[in-house]
């Protein structure tokens, strides 16, 4: 089930960033699990996070659409939410972090780490739904050490902006060895700001933090113009 969903969500999210499937185009589970040889459930569960992503919104009605966004949009919402988490690492620091909070982060760095080199050995194509889901939960038990609800509830609203969250990759199979490069990356920035959460190092914290984020959306920025400039040409 897990790789049918992520070859739906490869495919659907595809078609949304090369302009294929144009803002407002209205998704249903039945044509797309006929169109791609899928049960609707892996559809459904496709749809759903393409929805964290920020690509689909769900209709009032049943099914979803497409979402409209601009370049700009994405990159300022991620530089956004880089200030945000920085200051959570930075409260994370000030207000103290539990062992137990320190080994899961250690935990989701290593294994993290596993998929990069499963990656780099030519094991394996990057699985969204691995990957993402540990930088997902590396990102929310930061937020969630910063013991600042107001925080969390900005981080939410900017993580509704189309690949603004935490959740959001934004790559696609033809882009392997850009998804490497960028996921090591990734990885030693997790590795760093651990480190300087263990060593009580606030600032540094934050300043991680808030160019891991900026890192990120220079890399959306890049993926999502190559994109477009392909279609027109």
């Amino acid at each position: 089930m897990a790789k049918q969903v992520d070859a739906v969500i490869q495919n659907v999210r595809g078609r949304i960033l090369s302009g294929q499937l144009e803002p407002g185009r209205r998704l249903t589970e039945v044509p797309i699990s006929a169109e791609l040889g899928v049960s609707r459930t892996p559809v459904r569960l496709a749809f759903e996070e393409l929805e964290k992503e920020g690509l689909v919104e769900r209709l009032p009605t049943r099914g979803f659409k497409v979402r409209a966004f601009e370049v700009d949009e994405i990159a300022d919402a991620i530089n956004v939410r880089g200030v945000l988490e920085g200051m959570a690492a930075r409260l994370a620091v000030e207000r103290g972090l539990t062992t137990a909070v320190l080994e899961q982060m250690r935990a989701c760095v290593a294994e993290g780490q596993a998929v990069v080199c499963s990656m780099r050995d030519g094991g394996r194509h990057l699985v969204d739904t691995s990957w993402v889901s540990v930088n997902e939960r590396f990102h929310r038990l930061l937020v969630d050490s910063a013991r600042n609800g107001a925080l969390a509830a900005a981080l939410e609203n900017v993580a509704r902006r189309p690949l603004a969250s935490a959740a959001a990759m934004g790559f696609d199979r033809s882009q392997q060895q850009r998804e490497l490069h960028f996921l090591e990356r990734a990885q030693q920035d997790h590795a760093d700001i651990v480190s300087a959460l263990e060593n009580g190092q606030a600032s540094r914290a934050e300043a991680l933090m808030r160019e891991h984020a900026f890192r990120s959306s220079e890399v959306k920025r890049k993926v999502l113009v190559a994109r477009l400039q392909n279609r027109l040409d």
